[in-house]
C-alpha cells in the first residue's frame, strides 16, 4: 500500500472522529503513541513493537489530513536521499543533537 492510500484509508475511516477532536486533541494522541513506541522500543516483544508502529504511523497520517498535508507528497523532500547534501547516504559534516547511549 503506498503512503497516499493508507493516508485515506485512515481518513475514510477514522476522518469524523479526528476531526472533531481537532488538531490539538490529535497531536496529543500522536505524542501518546510515540511514547508507547519509546516503551515498547525498550521491550523484547517484536509484536508488540510493530503494533506501536502502525499505531504511529497511523496518528501521523490522521495529523496529516487535519492539517491539509498529503504525506505522499511531503516524502518528495528526501527522494533524492538527504535533503542537504543530495547524497545517499548522507554525508553532511555536523553535530548530532542526540546521540545514543551505545557504542
Amino acid at each position: 500500500m503506498r503512503i497516499a492510500e493508507f493516508q485515506r484509508l485512515i481518513e475514510d475511516t477514522y476522518g469524523a472522529k479526528d476531526k472533531k477532536r481537532g488538531m490539538e486533541g490529535t497531536f496529543l494522541w500522536f505524542v501518546e503513541e510515540i511514547g508507547e513506541l519509546a516503551r515498547a522500543m525498550k521491550g523484547s516483544d517484536p509484536e508488540n513493537l510493530r503494533e506501536e508502529f502502525a499505531d504511529v504511523l497511523a496518528w501521523l497520517a490522521t495529523l496529516a489530513s487535519i492539517c491539509d498535508v498529503e504525506l505522499g507528497d511531503v516524502v518528495e523532500k528526501y527522494t533524492r536521499g538527504c535533503p542537504k547534501c543530495d547524497v545517499v547516504p548522507c554525508v553532511c559534516d555536523e553535530p548530532h543533537r542526540f546521540r545514543s547511549a551505545e557504542p
